[in-house]
């Protein structure tokens, strides 16, 4: 079955860099979709970042600059690199995989991690 876990988050500064992981399972990482996801409290779940098999990339304009989304296909392994983090940048953030087109919209992800949190403090 699929399974995705994702590791890397924290407590970090304004203007402090991160990077996440997500250990991904149970399909063929080279050839799905597979995105990054936040959900600050109160607020709904946003799209973050987005690879497909053809290294297409999608990315939020509010994270573009300063975030990478990158996949290393001999670990099955998802990264989001954050640098020049905010206190905007607070919340809890879910990897994510489809094996369709390369789209930032939740509603095509069928299979989700259970999040890492990240703070950011000002």
């Amino acid at each position: 079955q699929v399974q995705l876990v994702e590791s890397g988050g924290g407590s970090v500064q304004a203007g402090g860099s991160l990077r996440l992981s997500c250990a991904a399972s149970g399909f063929t990482f080279d050839d799905w979709t597979v995105a990054w996801f936040r959900q600050a409290a109160g607020k709904d779940r946003e799209g973050v970042a987005a690879s497909d098999s053809d290294g297409t990339t999608s990315y939020a304009d509010a994270v573009k600059g300063r975030f990478t989304i990158s996949k290393d296909n001999a670990k099955n392994t998802l990264y989001l690199q954050m640098n020049s983090l905010k206190p905007e940048d607070t919340a809890m953030y879910y990897c994510a995989a489809r094996d369709s087109y390369c789209t930032r919209a939740q509603s095509a992800y069928k299979y989700w991690g259970q999040g890492t949190q990240v703070a950011v403090s000002s």
